[in-house]
């Protein structure tokens, strides 16, 4: 005679030009995963792995709310490339052309931009420094952080490096730590070198906050083009090449599109005896 095991907890791996993510359907019910789980689901030797967590949940005010959590367990209000891959997830399962998704940032228009590409409108930037947050009244556009880069908020916050090279920093991983936590970004910061390759085209190096160096971010590619737009560097359409592929970005009146592929790799279902267990690990 056998019995039923419990069903575990289902879960889709996607990525977004190997920005990978690890997101939950809990349209039809379910707890939203406390910060210990997703540390764990997180970790990519001990779990699963992700750039970001993300859950699907029923709404009232759009076709579904999503909810974003870094690998570090904290909470972030954005996720453009990650928006884009539950977007093209819920465009297939629907066949629609259009959908209205919720964060806990903005209501976001997404569509099919033809071509296996997904279109996600991430909303206006963020402009004034209490909002982004930042701790002071600075200027925007000229942070008093040597190497003068400019602050946007795209949901989430961000400093970004106009640089000469890509190359300009040595060691990026210890640079974007160290920028990570600076005493100006209360709710610490993501950090970015942009370079200009060729006209109205940027080089982006990423680090993510609470998850580190990764291959591409949608709203740092987003809030790097508003700041090389606002210095004059480019025009507010761009081309964002990124260690794991291209996005475009366009500023439009209504706020930063962002177009690019996305991959739902596998799907998969966390064992409820993994689920239960005590994390031994020092």
């Amino acid at each position: 005679m056998t019995t039923n095991a419990p069903a575990g907890l289902p879960f889709m791996k996607m990525h977004g030009l190997g920005n990978d993510f690890v997101v939950i359907d809990l349209r039809d019910g379910g707890a939203m995963p406390d910060a210990a789980l997703v540390r764990r689901v997180g970790d990519r030797h001990f779990g699963i792995g992700f750039d970001q967590l993300a859950t699907i949940q029923s709404d009232d005010r759009s076709d579904a709310k999503l909810t974003f959590f870094n690998a570090d367990g904290s909470v972030s209000a954005a996720c453009g490339n990650a928006t884009r891959c539950i977007a093209r997830f819920l465009l297939d399962e629907s066949g629609a052309k259009a959908l209205t998704l919720r964060s806990d940032h903005a209501l976001l228009p997404v569509e099919d931009a033809g071509d296996g590409l997904t279109r996600v409108n991430m909303g206006p930037p963020v402009l004034d420094w209490r909002h982004i947050p930042l701790a002071a009244d600075v200027d925007l556009l000229h942070l008093p952080i040597p190497g003068d880069p400019v602050a946007t908020g795209m949901g989430n916050p961000h400093m970004t490096f106009l640089v000469d090279r890509i190359d300009a920093v040595n060691d990026f991983p210890a640079f974007g730590a160290a920028h990570e936590d600076h005493r100006l970004y209360p709710e610490r910061t993501n950090v970015e070198l942009a370079a200009l390759i060729a006209p109205d085209t940027l080089r982006l190096r990423i680090w993510e906050r609470g998850v580190g160096v990764t291959l591409a971010s949608g709203s740092c590619s987003c809030a790097a083009v508003v700041a090389a737009a606002r210095r004059g560097v480019t025009g507010r359409r761009v081309q964002v090449v990124l260690d794991g592929g291209r996005l475009d970005i366009d500023w439009r009146d209504d706020g930063v599109w962002m177009a690019g592929p996305t991959a739902h790799v596998c799907d998969g279902v966390l064992r409820p005896d993994w689920i239960a267990a005590p994390d031994d690990r020092p």
